[in-house]
């Protein structure tokens, strides 16, 4: 009984592969999403949602197969395989990007972003389909910012409460350059890690803090092995949404209609999931982790302990394209 019931299911399995496969073949164009965050993060349900539109509004011309969780490597291994054609879709961080194309960082210099409104106002303007564009040399089409929320920083030495509390703190930070200089201009001790090892380092002792938004906190657990979290919102969680450029450009006008607005609806819901999950998170962290806020004088100090960040990074983004955020921002140069 037990080997005919394993025969039926066997059968069952390739019966329903091959269905999902001669679906994707009976699309014209199939493509792969790939990302490192978990299906219950919000970006990992507007991905889902992304496939859904795309799939429907373009009648199954497209298909999209989403590869969440790190299944083909983690951000920087995923711009590599968009950038090859191995991989069509991704949303890897701004910062991330950074190290294929350096003006891509402006976004992730410390305390650039004020609020939520000034970020709509900057990544969904004229200065961010700017920043956007300059993804063309790199062989990926950049069509919008999708996100996870402002960046905070927890760890297992004290409240962050002054820029001087994040002294000689083993932070991990991503594989970016410009977060690197920012925790080490803050004193920190920045340690390079794929988000994947996050836990295990913060477990481990191998790093003693990290820096992420609160949906990557809660849904990737690190509140159990931190024990403050600092609600500094010192940067925009920003993920660039892009896709290679010659999988972009074999799509006929009306194909990519219907992509741009699935990409846009993915964006609103990235952000819309995030905005209501965090007051949620807060609540149900808050017996499983000490949480404090800065004060604004706090705040004013961090700005000031962060202009070097600026200085440093002002000829590599390009004084142009800084200027013209600081002046959607109203920062004076």
């Amino acid at each position: 009984m037990t080997n005919k019931l394993t025969k039926v299911s066997l059968a069952a399995a390739i019966a329903a592969a091959s269905f999902g496969i001669s679906q994707a073949q009976a699309a014209d164009y199939n493509f792969t999403f790939a990302h490192v965050l978990i299906e219950e993060t919000p970006n990992g349900q507007a991905a889902l949602r992304f496939k859904e539109e795309v799939e429907e509004k373009s009648d199954g011309r497209i298909s999209i197969e989403v590869l969440p969780a790190a299944q083909v490597g983690g951000d920087v291994e995923i711009i590599e395989q968009i950038q090859m054609g191995l991989v069509d879709i991704g949303i890897p961080p701004t910062a991330t990007l950074g190290n294929f194309e350096p003006r891509m960082q402006i976004l992730d210099l410390p305390f650039l972003l004020p609020d939520y409104d000034t970020m709509v106002k900057v990544l969904d303007g004229d200065v961010g389909r700017e920043i956007l564009d300059t993804l063309d040399d790199d062989n990926m089409y950049g069509v919008n910012f999708w996100g996870a929320g402002f960046r905070h920083i927890t760890n297992n030495i004290r409240p962050i409460e002054t820029p001087e509390d994040l002294a000689e703190v083993r932070m991990r930070t991503m594989q970016a350059p410009i977060i690197i200089s920012t925790y080490e201009n803050l004193g920190a001790n920045a340690t390079a890690m794929a988000f994947t090892e996050v836990y295990n380092g913060l477990q481990q002792g191998v790093v003693e803090g990290q820096e992420n938004p609160l949906a990557n906190i809660y849904t990737m657990r690190f509140y159990e092995v931190q024990d403050y979290l600092s609600l500094t919102n010192h940067a925009y969680h920003a993920y660039a949404a892009v896709m290679n450029q010659s999988a972009w450009d074999s799509l006929p006008e009306d194909l990519q209609q219907v992509m741009t607005e699935a990409f846009n609806n993915g964006r609103d819901t990235s952000r819309e999931l995030t905005l209501q999950d965090e007051g949620r998170i807060l609540e149900e962290i808050e017996s499983e982790i000490a949480i404090n806020e800065i004060t604004d004088e706090a705040r004013a100090a961090f700005i000031e302990a962060s202009m070097p960040v600026h200085e440093e990074y002002t000829e590599i983004v390009t004084p142009e394209l800084l200027h013209k955020v600081y002046d959607e921002v109203g920062i004076e140069y």
